[in-house]
């Protein structure tokens, strides 16, 4: 099996769509579809159903799981050969679902390590672990849980997370406010799958309730902004709502043990991390969270990040 063909694959299986692959790929989609063919007939069993829309079947899963970690064992050979041949620490690649909580440990590291490269890659928490495993990346910060076996991890810190409303809300004056409370009001935030997002939904479910949700943004910058200009309100984590008069804001507890986040970094129990990669978890996991916190953050104008 050629090694173009297998990475081909894994585009075809991420996307479920030999069009939009062929695109990301920039070849031709006739092109591509001999290949996944010629790889079939090389396994001797069928990697997608065709009936209706391209899905990736149990067969395919199994095989995307092998190639893989197969071409992440190669990526991570070539690597530690680069890093070996410079004599320097190599390169460290970190997923996040939000960089911002991470600049100043980020900025830290760099001044550390001037020469060491840094790739950041954005990933919601449900991938992390595919991505993980396939040393994709090498280390992954999630503020949701990731229930995956063959990962270590290790908790970063824990933090309330309120409403914000704007300045004249009804709300604004109040101490704290219910989920019950918050039902009928429209809701600025994430798309689905982000923290914010899964968060907001599971309160309401708990509940038996449907938050009415009035915008999705992917520029978490812009909740904010949009609470402040009357546009809805949102949930923003502690340290944000600290900061809230930066965006003509009001930061309010939620009375409910459950509106929390849990930051924490993630990573493969067998990977092969590079000097860099080690170097960066020790930053991350010795940076000191609690002041962080306390003394608040640029990062908290851009509202539920």
């Amino acid at each position: 099996m050629e090694l173009n063909a297998l990475r081909q694959f894994l585009v075809v299986a991420r996307l479920e769509h030999l069009s939009r692959a062929a695109d990301e790929l920039r070849i031709a989609q006739p092109s591509l579809s001999r290949t996944i063919a010629r790889l079939e007939g090389e396994l001797g069993a069928p990697l997608f159903d065709r009936s209706g829309r391209l899905r990736l079947n149990d067969t395919g899963m199994l095989f995307r799981d092998h190639v893989e970690r197969a071409l992440g064992e190669l990526d991570a050979g070539r690597r530690a050969v680069a890093e070996a041949a410079s004599h320097g620490v190599g390169t460290v690649r970190l997923a996040s679902e939000t960089f911002l909580t991470l600049t100043g440990p980020l900025a830290a590291f760099k001044r550390a390590h001037p020469a060491t490269e840094i790739e950041l890659h954005w990933s919601p928490a449900e991938d992390m672990n595919r991505r993980l495993r396939a040393q994709d990346v090498d280390l992954c910060v999630a503020s949701q849980p990731i229930h995956a076996e063959g990962l270590e991890s290790v908790r970063l810190f824990d933090e309330a997370v309120g409403v914000g409303v704007p300045l004249g809300h009804p709300l604004a004056g109040r101490a704290s406010v219910t989920i019950d409370e918050l039902a009928d009001q429209p809701f600025v935030t994430a798309r689905k799958g982000h923290w914010l997002r899964r968060l907001l939904d599971r309160l309401f479910a708990a509940r038996g309730l449907t938050p009415k949700v009035v915008c999705e943004s992917d520029e978490h910058g812009a909740i904010a902004e949009l609470i402040s200009a009357g546009l809805g309100i949102g949930l923003v984590p502690d340290f944000a709502g600290r900061l809230a008069a930066r965006t003509a804001g009001v930061w309010i507890p939620v009375d409910s043990a459950d509106c929390r986040r849990t930051v924490s970094l993630y990573w493969a129990t067998d990977s092969h991390p590079s000097t860099a990669a080690r170097l960066m978890r020790t930053t991350i996991t010795g940076w000191n969270w609690l002041d962080f916190r306390s003394s608040g953050s640029d990062e908290a104008s851009g509202g539920g990040e």
